[in-house]
């Protein structure tokens, strides 16, 4: 990679020199791998031992309330190249995972595209993102990438520049969706297991709870009424959230009834709701030296 243009960013830096916005040069930086229980449960199945979880260091989106900050908003893991990281794919496939789960894989993605190139799965490819994506990128994804497991944050730009640094969110989630869409048109299923398809993610922020339904209706525009969407519950101020003091708190019941309640106003057929006691920092990884935990 000469020039790095892979994200909305447009950071426009030389990666073997100097990191882009997401803290990373052109070396891959794994921070945990992990069989990991915790995805919508139609990701695996009963007789698998959860997600083939790899999580890379830094992120191209910036959020003060990241969920995974210490990873997100650091380098620190373990460097490797494209070849050990088709080595990890094998590795977790034969361990039992049900799916390769890429978590915040976006600024790694021609390093990803090598590796998988180099070894395919014979298990579901998934790409978790922040759903801060180009389309010109995603559509290098082809033939590659199973499931598009992506966040839809926000529907405010205003509110993605604050809290997540993030200029142009908005379009950027939105034309990146139609891309996923065009790769992925239907959801497919083997014995109740998504093997093809898309989800996506929207976690209800505290006192933002009416810009959540704008990304319902955008996720019903695009991929239809059957579209899996799931309504996340689970946020726990963590990072620098504490510096924000509308966010600075669990969401409560109305918020979350707000935004559950409308994705049922609208028709979406399958949607994956939480209970709020979801939004305990249990559920989170725990992030230490011990990059290989399975």
């Amino acid at each position: 990679m000469s020039l790095c243009n892979l994200c909305p960013r447009k950071c426009n830096v030389n990666r073997d020199v100097n990191p882009g916005v997401c803290g990373a040069k052109n070396t891959i930086v794994i921070r945990k791998v992990m069989l990991h229980q915790y995805e919508e449960p139609i990701l695996t199945a009963s007789n698998e031992k959860g997600s083939g979880a790899i999580f890379f260091a830094g992120c191209n989106l910036q959020c003060v309330y990241c969920q995974n900050y210490d990873v997100s908003h650091s380098m620190k893991g373990k460097k490797i190249s494209t070849q050990e990281l088709a080595n990890i794919f094998k590795d977790l496939e034969e361990k039992g995972a049900g799916n390769i789960d890429l978590i915040t894989p976006t600024h790694f993605t021609e390093q990803i595209i090598e590796a998988l190139k180099i070894y395919k799965p014979n298990i579901p490819v998934i790409w978790n993102s922040g759903g801060y994506e180009s389309p010109e990128s995603i559509s290098q994804l082809k033939n590659l990438v199973d499931i598009f497991l992506v966040d839809f944050k926000y529907s405010n730009n205003l509110s993605a520049i604050k809290y997540s640094k993030a200029p142009y969110y908005v379009e950027n989630a939105t034309a990146s969706l139609v891309e996923m869409k065009k790769q992925q048109p239907n959801n497919v299923f083997n014995n109740g297991k998504l093997v093809k398809g898309i989800i996506v993610r929207h976690l209800v922020l505290p006192s933002l709870a009416k810009e959540s339904l704008p990304i319902l209706d955008s996720i019903k525009s695009i991929l239809g009424e059957d579209a899996i969407v799931s309504i996340m519950s689970q946020y726990v101020p963590m990072g620098k959230a504490c510096e924000y003091s509308e966010i600075n708190r669990p969401i409560n019941n109305l918020e979350y009834k707000l935004v559950v309640n409308h994705a049922l106003k609208i028709g979406l057929k399958n949607a994956f709701t939480q209970e709020l006691n979801s939004a305990n920092i249990k559920y989170t990884p725990t992030f230490n030296n011990n990059i290989f935990d399975f």
